[in-house]
């Protein structure tokens, strides 16, 4: 994949063209920076509001109308333009489609998105939810594309071994993933394109 999604454009914000960014990236939203916007790739040469809430304006889309016809369009950031990441952190799209296994090799699904949640990042696996936490994920290899994860921490039964009184993701709940967030991607990435939208997902010590 050779684009990153930054977000969509939303609702115009004023009469200069400037938009509102639902679902955004703000890692991938600075000043400066160009984003393909359709068939076209624009510059942001304004920025204003939060990093939940930005507000930009890109160059070429100089009035509210023009604003208005590009409403609902991704905002798209060439990979060779995102900023570097740090160690233990992956863009979501990355993320996606991983199996996700137990040490000894047993399969608990696919990472359906990345998803952030009040104080923690968690990888969705079918209804399994993952804490973005090292006690949670042991390796993420994106070559093989397989995460490891531990099952006790997860409280996922271990194969031939009697259930207990917790159901499949209980660790999860239980390790605050249900209210958390370990840090992101990310974005998520907007919840419109099946990704959290909080920037880069990182796994938390």
């Amino acid at each position: 994949m050779s684009h990153l999604s930054a977000g969509r454009v939303g609702r115009p914000h004023g009469l200069d063209g400037s938009f509102h960014v639902t679902h955004p990236r703000a890692t991938l939203l600075a000043i400066g920076g160009s984003v393909r916007v359709g068939a076209a790739v624009r510059e942001i040469v304004r920025r204003a509001g939060t990093d939940d809430r930005p507000i930009l304006r890109l160059d070429g889309i100089d009035d509210r109308a023009a604003a208005e016809a590009v409403r609902g369009e991704e905002l798209l950031v060439a990979r060779a333009d995102a900023p570097v990441l740090g160690e233990g952190e992956y863009w979501a799209e990355d993320l996606e489609g991983c199996a996700v296994v137990t040490p000894d090799g047993r399969q608990l699904g696919r990472v359906q998105q990345l998803r952030a949640l009040p104080s923690c990042e968690v990888l969705e696996v079918g209804e399994l939810l993952v804490p973005m936490v090292a006690d949670a994920v042991l390796e993420v290899s994106l070559e093989q594309r397989r995460i490891v994860v531990d099952p006790a921490f997860l409280g996922v039964q271990e194969a031939g071994a009697p259930a207990g009184p917790e159901g499949p993701g209980a660790g999860a709940e239980g390790s605050g993933a249900g209210s958390g967030r370990s840090g992101a991607g990310a974005e998520s990435s907007g919840a419109g394109s099946g990704r959290s939208g909080a920037g880069p997902g990182r796994r938390r010590r």
